[in-house]
């Protein structure tokens, strides 16, 4: 190509599964491409110059290393709802789910629906969609109409709720609902009808507001452990994909961006029916787990699904040189890259264990840099 291409144009050719110039990348636009300290912990190694504001500096890491996407809005908690702080080092959320700091994190501890009925299920205070705040939502609806009109960038809708069954496992604890699924479906069945119903709300709060100037959006429920799905294919049919295709529906009526699905782990198995579903993008694309490997993926799905991510996080990243990550990230690009269908990114947040300069060797590698060029 003579010219490089513009971000949004980048991104829609690689939707369509037409060669790039370089593969969109991105950091940060959604929750599972965050980086610990946000994207200015990269701002001493990359020049960008000391004493700016956060917001203003994490936008130049940004431009320094050629993102292609902004992200807007998220997780929302409606006011009055259950969630508190109980002390410095636990909290309880909108759901009522309880979380502990681990020294690194909150991790989820707390499982309000262990042991419950279905009598429970009628009787819990679930969150109140209606009590969402709408000031908030205007100044998310106030962003992104600034990003799709004044910026040249991908605009990126975060979800602004959890997955059925992501929320099952946190609520009644993962055996406890995991075996739900196999033993007590009407409980399974009327969790995911409550869960269903504040989606939909949520839709024409959330996506009535900004579904207008999102060019894609996120969807976030993990399926798959490091070797195999949750359930089987045909219990995901049965179980999971009615809820997921009813919001899926619904969500569409408030906004045409694309559909980009979040799911951990192995899912191999579960991708024609996200496919189904409308799932346009797969992420995180976790190279290390069961039949998830990039030509694996790319040979079965490749001509009709764009994978989002791909650089090992459990591995690479945190373990390898700059070097191994330039080389490495240059071949996950000649595979899953070929004729389109990948966009740059970890498979994962960054945490703390990576080394920033194994950071910016991967997105040279996008860049089609050498390690330290400009």
């Amino acid at each position: 190509m003579n010219e490089p291409l513009n971000y949004r144009e980048r991104f829609e050719l690689t939707l369509s599964h037409r060669e790039v110039d370089r593969p969109p990348m991105d950091l940060a636009s959604t929750d599972m491409t965050h980086i610990e300290g946000n994207p200015r912990v990269l701002a001493p190694l990359l020049g960008v110059a000391a004493g700016l504001p956060e917001e203003q500096a994490d936008e130049a890491v940004l431009k320094a290393l050629g993102i292609d996407f902004r992200g807007v809005g998220g997780i929302l908690a409606p006011t009055r709802s259950l969630a508190r702080e109980v002390s410095p080092t636990y909290r309880i959320d909108a759901w009522g789910i309880g979380y502990e700091f681990n020294g690194h994190h909150f991790e989820a501890v707390g499982r309000p629906l262990a042991d419950a009925t279905i009598d429970d299920l009628n009787k819990y205070p679930w969150p109140d969609a209606n009590l969402i705040d709408r000031n908030a939502i205007e100044r998310m609806r106030q962003r992104a109409q600034y990003l799709y009109e004044q910026t040249p960038y991908v605009v990126c809708g975060r979800h602004p709720y959890f997955g059925v069954l992501e929320l099952g496992c946190w609520m009644c604890g993962f055996e406890d609902f995991l075996y739900r699924l196999a033993g007590d479906q009407e409980f399974v069945q009327r969790f995911f009808q409550i869960i269903l119903a504040y989606q939909k709300q949520v839709n024409e709060i959330y996506y009535g507001a900004l579904g207008p100037y999102l060019h894609l959006t996120t969807s976030g429920d993990d399926f798959g452990t490091q070797t195999g799905p949750f359930l089987s294919p045909a219990m995901f049919r049965e179980l999971i994909v009615p809820y997921f295709a009813e919001r899926v529906r619904h969500m569409r009526e408030y906004t045409k961006a694309h559909f980009f699905h979040h799911t951990c782990g192995s899912v191999f198995e579960l991708i024609p029916d996200l496919m189904s579903l409308g799932v346009e993008i797969l992420n995180p694309i976790q190279p290390h787990t069961t039949n998830m490997e990039p030509d694996r993926l790319k040979r079965a799905y490749g001509d009709r699904l764009t994978f989002w991510g791909g650089v090992d996080t459990q591995h690479l990243l945190p373990h390898g040189t700059p070097e191994e990550v330039w080389t490495q990230t240059r071949g996950l690009m000649d595979v899953l890259g070929k004729q389109g269908g990948h966009i740059l990114s970890a498979a994962h947040c960054l945490q703390e264990d990576v080394p920033l300069k194994n950071v910016l060797a991967m997105y040279a590698a996008g860049l089609g840099r050498e390690i330290g060029g400009g």
